[in-house]
């Protein structure tokens, strides 16, 4: 194929809210599998849940605002927003039928185990009054039920809460119906275990909506109806920020008026039992002015089961072989400078496997080390409660120069972050609210040390968020280092975000929104040209999402070349894998397991001298070109080894890998003949752990 016809091909690509969904399914296949334990199972289900929500709330919101673009809307979808509104509706539909089978497998599963979610219906009279007692100690004083039958006008309803809709009436007289509204309470645990019965032991279980069902006598008794049925909807309303244009206003005094506005979105979804009489589910649909067509959903039973990931421990002996003992790095072990090691090497820390207590380490023992200055560090999202905000907060009070850029629009983070910065800025750290017109997404530490008369530096650079909670669960990347090549880059990165105007020049990391694209286009650019020359020419790209059209083209040009390339990517895949005479060299996998894969890494073979960079960004244009993100470079051999050792383990991968294709079916990946099965997360950690030689007990 000549070159002229590899510039004007057309780019075929998925939807990205499409590829999304199958992501989805990829989740629900996990709830599915019946080799996992069932706590494993029910996590799945309600990390479905919870990704479907957020994503009504974005994405959906998103399309709602892009009809009222109409003819515009077309331009920047290929088709109208209507149309693809209902082929989204059309496969969350079937998901949802797909949920509900999958959430009756594993009710079947658990009472095989002894353990019964029982409904109000089930109780006998000993966990009836059980029941009764803890409504009466617990529940009912947070209830405030709403009685809806002579308002015309709902009062308004919140997003994400779980209501009970409830129907009171005569057997005899049905004719005279009152309707309610109960909002069930969100800080109150959805799961009661209750007593065994008499005649059969185990563990019993009762969500509060049951607990509130089994009471409504209780609650209703003053209107003497001798029948009263209730029934489950959530509402989802628009997360968009709308941000008071007013300059007057600080940024953090905006995100704080408009996360009180979040809440009072414009509704995108209702959702709600499908065994609602049809008298009840009318009326609320017309007190609550609602598009039948896109935004109803009929669901089961119960709402918000992202509530599972919580759900009591069944069987501990049958639990999933976790990760549990993590490992130490070498270098950092016993009592040892971080600073003094880094002056000998370069540390890369591959999380969950690798403690994250050697980044909270780093900071604390820069927060009392004498010779060190100045910390400056980027945060996007941090854990309850932070220890790394702590060790900052430290180092403050011990006098050093402290920095912190905080990005206030991390999406459904802003609140969190906002009370993080209010607290770090009363101790007197130097707070900075991101860039105008970017998201500060990069994950950098810069420290400053005075050594033997002169300033020395160190920095970390990573894929990840400085948070000790989900670096337990999330697959990434951390690079420290006191090399010079990278840290005086990571220090101008940091004057850019301090003076706006001082882009800076970047001969190693690749800096967004200024120069990674164009700098990721020429390494693709080397590897088509030593493939045209008849060299060995490879791309191994690992990330959360792959969406940005002229990436993708560039990729198809290179496959059309003759450049391999191997791509796992957990997430959002628009490219389209294996199409004759334009992506035949490209195969694509996702990797979805126990831990959530997060880490972005790219390996450009360049004929045999690799160049390999970690980095916060996906190949998207909202990272590439509206996000301050890094992409960091990697020069020491034996960490190289390790970067490409992990790829290969996880491309190897023979369970819970999935082919990235045409049809968005997530086939699985068969292990070929007389090939091992192997699941990627668990070799990795095997690598790990025979590399380090503590041994692999803890699978």
């Amino acid at each position: 194929m000549n070159k002229d016809v590899l510039q004007n091909m057309k780019v075929k690509l998925i939807n990205r809210d499409i590829s999304w969904l199958s992501f989805n399914a990829r989740v629900l296949q996990e709830a599915a599998d019946k080799t996992l334990p069932l706590n494993e199972r029910l996590k799945f289900l309600g990390i479905f849940s919870n990704n479907l929500d957020e994503f009504f709330r974005v994405r959906i919101g998103s399309y709602k605002r892009m009809m009222k673009l109409k003819k515009n809307a077309k331009y920047y979808l290929n088709e109208t927003p209507e149309k693809l509104l209902s082929k989204i509706q059309e496969i969350v539909v079937k998901q949802q039928k797909d949920f509900d089978r999958v959430y009756a497998e594993i009710l079947k599963a658990l009472n095989k185990e002894n353990t019964f979610i029982v409904d109000e219906k089930a109780l006998d009279k000993k966990q009836g009054d059980f029941v009764k007692e803890y409504f009466k100690e617990l529940v009912r004083p947070r209830l405030v039920p709403i009685m809806i039958q002579h308002t015309r006008k709902i009062p308004y309803l919140r997003d994400k809460s779980i209501y009970l809709a409830v129907k009171l009436y005569h057997r005899q007289h049905n004719k005279e119906v009152i309707y309610a509204l109960i909002q069930v309470p969100d800080d109150i645990p959805r799961f009661l275990q209750i007593p065994a019965t008499q005649n059969r032991k185990g563990m019993y279980i009762i969500m509060l909506d049951d607990v509130i069902r089994y009471c409504l006598e209780d609650i209703f008794f003053i209107f003497k109806y001798d029948f009263a049925e209730a029934h489950a909807l959530k509402l989802t309303r628009d997360a968009e920020l709308d941000l008071d244009s007013d300059l007057s206003k600080s940024i953090s005094e905006k995100i704080a008026k408009s996360l009180k506005l979040r809440n009072k979105g414009d509704l995108v979804r209702l959702i709600y039992d499908r065994n609602m009489p049809q008298d009840l589910l009318h009326f609320l649909i017309k007190s609550i002015k609602i598009d039948k067509e896109q935004a109803l959903q009929a669901g089961g039973r119960y709402h918000n089961f992202k509530d599972f990931m919580n759900f009591p421990q069944i069987n501990p002996k049958k639990q999933h072989p976790s990760v549990v003992k993590t490992i130490e790095h070498p270098s950092f072990k016993g009592n040892v400078s971080i600073f003094e090691v880094l002056k000998k090497e370069d540390v890369l820390l591959s999380f969950p496997y690798h403690t994250f207590d050697h980044i909270i380490d780093f900071l604390r023992e820069a927060a009392i080390d004498p010779h060190v200055s100045t910390i400056k560090i980027t945060l996007y999202r941090t854990a309850k409660s932070s220890k790394i905000t702590n060790a900052l907060i430290n180092a403050l009070r011990n006098g050093k120069n402290v920095t912190v850029i905080i990005e206030l629009q991390a999406r459904f983070d802003e609140e969190s972050n906002l009370l993080s910065a209010n607290k770090l800025q009363e101790e007197g750290a130097q707070i900075i609210y991101g860039v105008p017109g970017l998201k500060v997404h990069s994950k950098l530490i810069y420290i400053t040390r005075k050594e033997n008369n002169k300033t020395s530096s160190y920095a970390h650079i990573g894929t990840g968020n400085f948070n000790e909670t989900t670096a337990k669960l999330y697959c990434d990347f951390s690079l420290l280092t006191a090399d010079n090549k990278i840290v005086s880059e990571v220090e101008k990165v940091f004057n850019f975000f301090k003076n706006n105007y001082k882009t800076g020049q970047y001969k190693h990391m690749l800096v967004a929104p200024f120069f990674m694209r164009n700098k990721l286009v020429k390494h693709i650019q080397t590897e088509i040209k030593n493939a045209q020359s008849g060299k060995p020419a490879q791309i191994q790209l690992k990330l959360n999402s792959l969406t940005d059209e002229e990436l993708i083209k560039k990729l198809y040009i290179a496959s059309c070349s003759g450049v391999k390339i191997q791509i796992i990517v957990r997430g959002i895949c628009a490219l389209v894998p294996g199409i004759k005479n334009m992506s035949e060299n490209i195969e694509a996998i996702s990797l979805v397991d126990q831990y959530l894969e997060h880490a972005r890494c790219v390996i450009f073979h360049n004929n045999g001298d690799e160049v390999i960079y970690i980095s916060s960004a996906d190949w998207m244009i909202r990272n590439l070109d509206h996000r301050a993100e890094v992409a960091c470079p990697i020069y020491q051999r034996n960490i190289k080894e390790d970067i490409k050792k992990i790829f290969e383990i996880q491309w190897n991968g023979s369970t819970k890998v999935r082919i990235i294709n045409e049809k968005q079916d997530n086939p699985y990946r068969k292990p070929l003949n007389g090939s091992p099965v192997t699941r990627a997360q668990h070799e990795v950690y095997k690598y790990l752990a025979a590399k380090y030689q503590i041994g692999n007990d803890a699978l």
